[in-house]
């Protein structure tokens, strides 16, 4: 990523995007929480996409180089916390469930953020401690290292309806299916199957985000059927796709 901005404090803020928009690569001294109050939110390091949609927020420890990229019209939350606090205890990207209560605190905390009286103390004291209750969620795009790897998984993002198989696909790029299977493991400790679902949903929740039906996102993205689609991404998120609309 180059010419990176330095912002030594993660800002704390609520700011209006329009899909497309883009906050380009930087980092802070601070760990920050993105959240999409409506939209979809997604945040890239060198080491993948992290996506979330409205009931998942985005937790980036400090100093991670990160950029930030709106699908459709995004209500973007920013918490800023110092590195004395993380409730969660990781030094890495990762996508958490937010649950009402949660999104009430982050909504509440962005709503001034200038503020610094003993209330905004005790509501960000209960805002980590639900941080700390959140699960975290396999909502991620890792970057691929090999060029191998790097050829199909293009080729996936190309056509995300494409219903090629490994052995295939390793045939169009002139890699073995074990190969290929092994890289997988290796680089994303997930299996094809697992990742192009992933890929799937990347591309599904943008493309609800641009406002298509239901029906149209499934079967551009691979499904066999609404219902199959829509199956996945209620186990995926806690919601179906067309509440993700409406939210959106």
């Amino acid at each position: 990523m180059p010419n990176i901005r330095h912002t030594p404090t993660a800002p704390t803020r609520a700011q209006r995007m329009t899909g497309g928009d883009r906050i380009d690569a930087h980092r802070h001294d601070d760990h920050q929480i993105v959240y999409a109050g409506s939209g979809v939110v997604a945040v890239t390091t060198d080491a993948g996409t992290w996506f979330a949609p409205g009931t998942r927020a985005i937790w980036v420890p400090a100093g991670t180089v990160h950029a930030h990229r709106a699908h459709g019209r995004l209500d973007l939350h920013l918490v800023g916390l110092p590195t004395g606090d993380n409730p969660l205890d990781l030094d890495h990207p990762a996508v958490l469930a937010v649950s009402p209560l949660l999104r009430e605190l982050i909504l509440a905390y962005t709503r001034d953020p200038g503020g610094d009286s003993p209330e905004r103390h005790r509501l960000r004291a209960v805002l980590c401690d639900q941080l700390r209750l959140s699960p975290q969620q396999p909502l991620r795009l890792p970057t691929p290292a090999d060029p191998r790897l790097a050829a199909v998984c293009a080729l996936v993002h190309a056509d995300p309806a494409g219903a090629g198989t490994l052995a295939a696909l390793g045939a169009a790029t002139g890699v073995g299916e074990r190969t290929l299977s092994r890289l997988f493991r290796s680089e994303f400790g997930m299996t094809f199957p697992q990742w192009r679902t992933q890929s799937r949903l990347y591309h599904a929740l943008r493309m609800l985000a641009d406002g298509l039906p239901v029906t149209t996102v499934a079967h551009r993205c691979g499904w066999s059927s609404a219902s199959a689609f829509i199956d996945v991404f209620r186990r995926s998120f806690g919601y179906t796709p067309g509440v993700h609309n409406r939210r959106g």
